[in-house]
């Protein structure tokens, strides 16, 4: 008995494949290796800049290069402690953390700094630069103390004994601690104070103010002043002016400006 062993050809509307050629199989190796080593450069590249990153890091953030050497100038009321303090400073920190606007306003919460300057010397120098208030004002405290205040009302210090040479003012608030500002009870006379015109503000001794806002003016002569309430200054300062330049007043002497254009005078 015979077998017939029949060869099946491909399918019906199969397409056989071409032959590659070995050149393009060649390129095509060669590519895939070019893209691997290329691949491989880039990841060795990033691993090294990251390793150098690091360590420059850590290099600058080193005692070598810290905030080390600080100078303060222009503090006198407050100390070159309380100045780097204040600035973030005291523990010395890498100079490259340091953010020099920061720090100003940092320090310019003190309450004798008017405006403060920070800048950063390489390796590890900072130098900060300070304006202080003036006072113009002193203020009793509930405490027995006196404040010495500027002129916009804010709490420089308190003293033991009356500072010296400034403006008292008397109102129904007593001040703060420093750095603090007087209370809106207080702010009619500070406006006045602030603003009395150089006619005649050497001659005033204290500003009183009345719970209603109303202010009183004490003078060297001695002789009071009635300002009343804290509007329409200007024409009120001209009729003191013109009082106090053309009358015959006396110890004791009340001039009432408290309506502007029609000042008065009484006898004490």
């Amino acid at each position: 008995m015979s077998t017939t062993t029949t060869k099946k050809g491909p399918p019906a509307g199969a397409t056989r494949k071409a032959p590659i050629d070995p050149r393009i199989s060649a390129r095509r190796t060669a590519i895939a290796r070019q893209q691997g080593r290329r691949r491989l450069w880039v990841l060795v590249s990033i691993a090294v800049v990251a390793t150098l990153g690091a360590g420059v890091w850590f290099v600058l953030h080193s005692p070598v290069f810290s905030a080390r050497a600080l100078t303060v100038s222009g503090a006198v009321h407050e100390t070159a402690a309380q100045v780097e303090a204040a600035a973030g400073l005291s523990t010395h920190p890498p100079l490259m953390d340091v953010r020099a606007g920061a720090s100003a306003v940092a320090v310019e919460r003190l309450a004798w700094v008017r405006t403060a300057t920070v800048s950063t010397h390489w390796p590890d120098g900072v130098h900060i630069t300070v304006t202080e208030r003036v006072p113009k004002l002193a203020m009793a405290a509930s405490n027995g103390t006196w404040a010495e205040l500027t002129a916009d009302g804010r709490v420089l210090a308190l003293d033991a004994a009356q500072p010296p040479g400034l403006v008292v003012v008397t109102g129904p608030q007593p001040p703060g601690i420093p750095g603090s500002f007087l209370g809106p009870a207080d702010q009619a006379g500070i406006r006045v104070a602030s603003t009395l015109p150089v006619s005649f503000a050497a001659q005033v001794t204290a500003v009183h103010v009345e719970p209603g806002g109303w202010v009183q003016l004490a003078m060297t002569t001695p002789i009071l002043v009635n300002i009343g309430t804290a509007t329409q200054l200007p024409a009120k300062y001209e009729d003191v002016t013109a009082i106090l330049a053309g009358a015959t007043l006396h110890s004791g002497d009340v001039i009432d400006v408290s309506v502007p254009g029609a000042p008065t005078v009484a006898g004490g």
